[in-house]
């Protein structure tokens, strides 16, 4: 992948949203949600604080995250969805 994010801003790849409830029944694309989890795939060098001291990232490549379902911005890169977003936009972190 060529990107790389600036400043305390992630990638993240989301997981596929739900084509089945859990009761079986197939969701048109119309009705599947927006996936409010995915992976880390690239993280920024952090940010920079207002005296110049550099404020490194808690977040690393490869954390499962939740996330806010309209956080980020959606880019696609070679055929695969990703979201730039802060680092202040993710939630949690899954399964630390």
């Amino acid at each position: 992948m060529n990107l790389k994010p600036l400043g305390d801003r992630v990638i993240v790849k989301p997981n596929a949203p739900e084509e089945k409830t859990k009761g079986g029944i197939i969701l048109p694309d119309t009705a599947q949600e927006k996936p409010m989890e995915g992976e880390i795939i690239a993280v920024g060098p952090g940010r920079t604080d207002d005296a110049g001291k550099k404020i490194t990232m808690e977040l690393k490549v490869g954390d499962k995250v939740l996330y806010g379902k309209y956080s980020g911005t959606e880019v696609k890169v070679n055929d695969e969805d990703y979201l730039i977003m802060r680092e202040s936009d993710v939630y949690a972190i899954i399964g630390k």
